[in-house]
């Protein structure tokens, strides 16, 4: 069946993650708080989560993580593959190799951070909403998108975080940044539920579905629902 929405959702979060592993290279401080460039639009990634399972399905949800982790290793090899070539001798001058590596030089490091952060954190998220859906018979949406933020945000920013900067950060240092981010993230799926609901309610009427996964096979492997 075709929906009329899902291409838009489902690049929107494509989108949203490629975005933020740019500006995840920026760390800052905010008073006492650290925090990466990342947070400010990474949260957005679990509302379009949300919206996926809750609305279409775990396996739909699945499918979208799985592009959304081809196109992040593309842009990836991508960025290395631009880094190794020779630079032209004028835009050395004006723009220069230093400055465009130390922008987008992901290291492998960094990269497998934020491979294994998404993915799983992801695939947790979801789990945890469509089991919730079943378990209280499709009731207490709140409760369920932001349950399931609490355990993909935790899940997704602790792996993030220690594997991109475990023995580089101050320990100190390490687990401002991941309180910080944890709760960041979480804060931010809290004060959007009211957008959350309008936007699932909408799909729902206008899709005609309200996928409930009683049957689905869960395994984030797998090929077929």
């Amino acid at each position: 069946m075709g929906y009329r929405f899902l291409d838009l959702i489902s690049s929107a979060f494509v989108a949203v993650l490629l975005i933020s592993n740019v500006a995840a290279l920026k760390v800052f401080v905010f008073g006492p708080l650290v925090l990466d460039g990342g947070a400010l639009i990474f949260p957005l990634s679990y509302i379009f989560g949300d919206l996926l399972t809750e609305v279409y399905g775990y396996s739909v949800s699945r499918r979208v993580i799985w592009q959304g982790l081809f196109w992040l290793l593309i842009f990836n090899l991508v960025m290395c593959a631009c880094i190794s070539l020779p630079a032209e001798p004028d835009w050395e001058r004006t723009v220069g190799q230093k400055a465009f590596v130390t922008v987008l030089g992901l290291s492998p490091r960094l990269a497998l951070a934020g491979w294994l952060g998404f993915f799983w954190g992801e695939f947790c998220n979801s789990y945890v909403l469509a089991k919730l859906k079943v378990a209280t018979g499709g009731r207490y949406l709140p409760l369920r998108t932001i349950g399931s933020t609490i355990v993909g945000q935790l899940v997704d920013t602790g792996l993030f975080c220690v594997v991109a900067f475990g023995g580089v950060l101050t320990q100190a240092t390490l687990l401002n940044y991941i309180v910080t981010g944890y709760f960041f993230k979480v804060g931010v799926e809290a004060l959007m539920t009211p957008v959350t609901l309008w936007a699932v309610a909408f799909l729902k009427r206008r899709e005609g579905v309200d996928a409930y996964d009683r049957e689905t096979n869960f395994n984030p492997f797998a090929t077929r629902s």
